[in-house]
């Protein structure tokens, strides 16, 4: 893909979270926290399912690239953010702009990908057992891996190209902490509508279709668990989906709350404040929340532990 510019503007500028100077240290501090949170967790779960024999099974797999992604995701928008926080005029390239946004758009479509993905793993493991080692085999993971992150590549060229097509002549300043799509099309002095629409359709179909796909998994593995007669049994079903339910509502939600709304309907402030949620604090929960809510990844933790103590 090549970046050329096209445009009179050389460079953007980032207005960042806030304009209250008072509140830019603790902020810094806050999302510096956050950061250092989203970063050792998300390595440290990569690390233990590399390490942990037992953990190498189709769910886990999934889950490893899920925290490769977030931990991805967060260093791409993180950084700059916290840059906002200290600097009076922070400012990024127009081919650093670019570059963020595709990375973005790349990275927030594997998510949403994989966590669809792992609702059809959960499906698979619950509703048809026996089936479970054929329909998820090694091959068929590497091959629905090799399909998140070419979906996620096609739709982050759509909307990075239909992009480098727009034409930005004097308004320069981003009032976001990040590049993202509706704050740049903003500053277009040229028609954005065919940017509008694959926006549309790619948003749609991104929250649509793994919506649907992830609403009806779940309504078969809620049947099959009603189903089953052992209070243990039906508990140890819940265990293993509650996790990715609370993530997949956050992410979505969020998403869906963003981007699917007409650009008149939301203030930019409140389009900042949801995209934090899906950019920020989705990708510091997710392995906290499959750690603390995870009985296998909580046993593998505490034999890592003891083995390093006795050591």
């Amino acid at each position: 893909m090549d970046i050329g510019n096209t445009s009179l503007v050389t460079e953007f500028i980032l207005v960042g979270l806030t304009n209250h100077p008072e509140i830019q240290v603790p902020l810094f501090f806050l999302f510096l926290g956050i950061y250092i949170i989203t970063a050792a967790g998300n390595l440290g779960l990569v690390t233990l399912i590399r390490l942990t024999s037992h953990l190498h099974t189709p769910m886990y797999y999934f889950l490893f690239n899920l925290s490769c992604i977030d931990l991805c995701y967060s260093s791409v928008i993180t950084p700059k953010l916290l840059v906002n926080f200290v600097l009076k005029r922070n400012t990024i390239s127009y081919a650093g702009c670019m570059t963020q946004l595709f990375f973005y758009c790349f990275f927030v479509n594997a998510e949403c990908y994989v966590l669809t993905v792992m609702a059809y793993d959960r499906y698979v493991a619950i509703c048809k057992p026996l089936l479970y080692k054929v329909t998820m085999s090694p091959q068929v993971c590497s091959l629905m891996a090799v399909v998140v992150y070419l979906g996620a590549f096609i739709a982050a060229w759509a909307h990075t190209g239909c992009m480098l097509r727009l034409t930005f002549c004097d308004a320069n300043t981003i009032n976001h902490y990040m590049c993202d799509i509706l704050p740049l099309l903003e500053l277009s002095c040229t028609s954005t509508h065919i940017n509008e629409l694959v926006v549309l359709i790619i948003v749609g179909f991104d929250v649509g279709v793994p919506g649907l796909t992830v609403t009806v998994s779940y309504v078969f593995i809620l049947s099959s668990i009603l189903h089953i007669s052992s209070t243990e049994g039906r508990s140890k079903a819940f265990s293993t989906c509650s996790s990715h339910i609370i993530v997949v509502s956050v992410f979505f939600g969020s998403g869906a709350f963003m981007y699917l709304h007409p650009s008149s309907v939301l203030s930019m402030n409140q389009k900042k404040v949801s995209t934090v949620f899906y950019t920020i604090l989705v990708p510091m929960l997710n392995p906290l929340i499959y750690s603390f809510r995870n009985k296998e990844v909580k046993v593998a933790l505490k034999k890592t532990f003891s083995r390093k103590i006795f050591l």
